[in-house]
């Protein structure tokens, strides 16, 4: 095998491994099975190995396996990540709004809108793609400082190395949209 051929079968390699990764642990479904995919990854593990030049950061091989870090370097956030305390009462946002505001130039202030969602207790986690490839990934911490857990991130095969194309990203959600919408249907009609 040519450089040029390894390097055009490693990327279609990387491609569809993620792919198939994507199928499984974000959509919950398979086209192949885990030992196909093995195999794709075993093909791409061997061919790295024989033209090394060609590993990238977001190649499926350098995903993290087997033990995380126990301990972590320090990491300053590009932005605060801000948190709600609980809030009971208009009273409560009113207030909330007013300290944040403090933080903020009155151009801020005056363009400020509102994302709700349900409160879900657990580790908020900050992800940072340069040039599409996972960077950095950090805990909150204090929403100034937190510390620096990518290693720890990339054991995780839900969470991207590479960011996918827009399009991709799109499709991908007219398909799962349209399913949802004919099983809310369906539901509604029995």
């Amino acid at each position: 095998m040519t450089k040029a051929e390894a390097k055009k079968r490693i990327e279609k390699l990387k491609k569809l491994i993620n792919y198939h990764r994507y199928l499984y642990h974000v959509l919950d479904r398979q086209e192949i099975s885990e030992a196909a995919l093995d195999s794709l990854k075993k093909e791409l593990f061997d061919l790295e190995q024989k033209f090394p030049e060609f590993v990238t950061p977001d190649s499926p091989t350098q995903r993290v396996g087997g033990k995380p870090l126990e301990k972590f370097e320090k990491v300053r956030h590009p932005k605060p990540m801000l948190s709600f305390n609980d809030a009971f009462s208009p009273k409560d946002m009113e207030d909330w709004l007013e300290r944040n505001s403090k933080l903020l130039t009155k151009e801020e202030v005056q363009k400020i809108d509102y994302f709700c969602e349900l409160k879900i207790d657990g580790l908020a986690i900050e992800l940072i793609y340069q040039d599409d490839i996972l960077k950095t990934g950090s805990t909150r911490g204090d929403g100034i400082i937190g510390e620096d857990v990518t290693q720890n991130l990339k054991t995780i095969e839900a969470i991207p190395l590479r960011l996918r194309e827009l399009e991709e990203v799109i499709k991908d959600l007219e398909k799962q949209g349209l399913k949802k919408i004919a099983q809310n249907l369906k539901t509604k009609k029995s």
